[in-house]
């Protein structure tokens, strides 16, 4: 059987990918369906229970040290090192207690950790899958062994939540994952959760914890602000909020309540669409492939393999 030519070839391979990537629009076309995100777990931290102990942050280093090599931070006072005192969130922090004072009779401890978010900016930006969002549970986890590194995910996060292990041989993205692989699964709960002395982490569904929150909004107007900070923000998180201070003056920032992934999504899905786009421009570039074959062939034949015209002696 005679061997098809360049220019054959390269219709065969036009035609075969057009016919692929619009199959597989199809297969893409449907969207995911609504969500109920009642049920998946998360946190309840309660700024006015805080008493800045930060048994939380000991306990998340303990029970994930290994699964993550969370490191000690030294403190800038502490020429020992006997004091784990890290400043920020960190490649070897996952969770944070910070002190912000706004006068000498209002002050607030806040927690930071990861968010947990229901469209996680995190995991719409990843390129290899390595931030996922488990649909079931809530929690937004990373992969190291898929992680090529790109460092997308700290950009595009709306808390600055996610970093990087700039300290290591061979780094990885650190950020909290509700004790996914370590406290949840071995006792059903986070290890923030189970050590605060004063409960002001609470852990649960989103459904008890948003019901506990408003509960309290009620019950204690004055106590706190009127708001459940993570309930719309971004389209809702599973991290939740209470507190007496303004958020913004806790450093979480003022956000909308539609979420940037959502939105960006839209822009990809409406150029994407029928996957009309990509076909069209893999089609032009066989086109112009063709053509540029064509013309060489018909340049090799006018002159013959020996680069003289037909006709010349």
């Amino acid at each position: 059987m005679a061997r098809p030519s360049r220019r054959q070839f390269l219709k065969i391979m036009g035609v075969t990918g057009a016919t692929l990537l619009a199959g597989r629009s199809k297969a893409n076309a449907s969207d995911e369906p609504a969500q109920n995100y009642d049920d998946t777990l998360g946190m309840l931290y309660d700024a006015t229970k805080c008493v800045g102990c930060k048994a939380c942050m000991s306990a998340c280093k303990r029970v994930n040290s290994d699964y993550g090599s969370l490191a000690y931070e030294k403190a800038d006072f502490d020429k020992d090192s006997l004091w784990d005192a890290p400043k920020d969130l960190s490649g070897s922090t996952r969770t944070l207690i910070k002190l912000f004072k706004e006068s000498d009779k209002q002050w607030s401890y806040v927690k930071y950790s990861c968010m947990h978010c229901h469209k996680p900016s995190c995991v719409s930006v990843c390129p290899v899958s390595a931030m996922t969002r488990d649909k079931i549970a809530g929690t937004v986890d990373y992969n190291k062994n898929a992680c090529i590194g790109c460092r997308y995910c700290q950009i595009a996060c709306a808390f600055n939540i996610p970093k990087f292990q700039w300290d290591k041989a061979i780094p990885q993205i650190v950020k909290c994952d509700l004790c996914k692989s370590t406290n949840l699964l071995k006792k059903g709960i986070t290890a923030c959760a189970e050590t605060c002395p004063t409960g002001a982490i609470m852990f649960g569904k989103r459904k008890e914890l948003l019901a506990e929150a408003h509960k309290r909004l009620q019950e204690h107007p004055d106590k706190y602000i009127n708001q459940v900070y993570g309930e719309k923000e971004v389209g809702g998180t599973n991290h939740l909020y209470l507190a007496a201070m303004p958020f913004n003056k806790l450093g979480l920032p003022i956000l909308k309540e539609e979420p940037p992934a959502e939105f960006s999504e839209k822009i990809q899905h409406t150029i994407y669409k029928g996957f009309i786009a990509p076909v069209a421009l893999y089609s032009t570039l066989c086109f112009i492939a063709v053509k540029n074959m064509k013309k060489q062939e018909d340049d090799q034949g006018k002159h013959g393999h020996d680069g003289k015209k037909k006709g010349d002696h």
